[in-house]
């Protein structure tokens, strides 16, 4: 479950970034290795905040780690709160649109491919858990 309000009893166990990463309206999609939780499904640029860094500096470095690009100036849209059955966590929405295609060099202890599709297309692939959701949340989609 995704709420944009703190659920009542809301215990995060840790606090997750991601970002879309947008260049011709259309965003960039990571498809996950076998190995990940929620292996072969897409998801964005995104991961834990490590001790001593705040919501920026994190997407900046996964940035960096997944894909090699470069996600300073990142516009920060929302927190959401997130409620598994198993734990808690906040999710931090961010924002990076391109005027010039950035290079993707993939990850591949992170991840087998990537692709860009626009919001809506993206609603019909295999996302991870809530990214659906979230989609919706930012691109403004019934």
């Amino acid at each position: 479950m995704i709420s944009k309000n703190k659920p009542e009893n809301f215990s995060p166990k840790f606090e997750v970034v991601s970002c879309f990463v947008e260049y011709n309206n259309k965003i960039l999609l990571l498809l996950r290795q076998d190995h990940k939780p929620q292996p072969n499904t897409y998801g964005v640029p995104a991961g834990k905040i490590d001790p001593g860094e705040n919501a920026l500096q994190a997407i900046q470095r996964e940035g960096k780690e997944e894909t090699q690009i470069d996600l300073e100036g990142a516009i920060h849209f929302d927190k959401l709160f997130v409620r598994y059955p198993e734990y808690d966590f906040t999710y931090h929405i961010f924002h990076k649109k391109f005027d010039i295609q950035p290079t993707v060099i993939i990850n591949p202890n992170e991840h087998k491919q990537y692709i860009r599709e626009t919001p809506k297309q993206a609603l019909d692939m295999d996302l991870i858990q809530d990214l659906d959701e979230c989609i919706k949340v930012f691109y403004k989609i019934n």
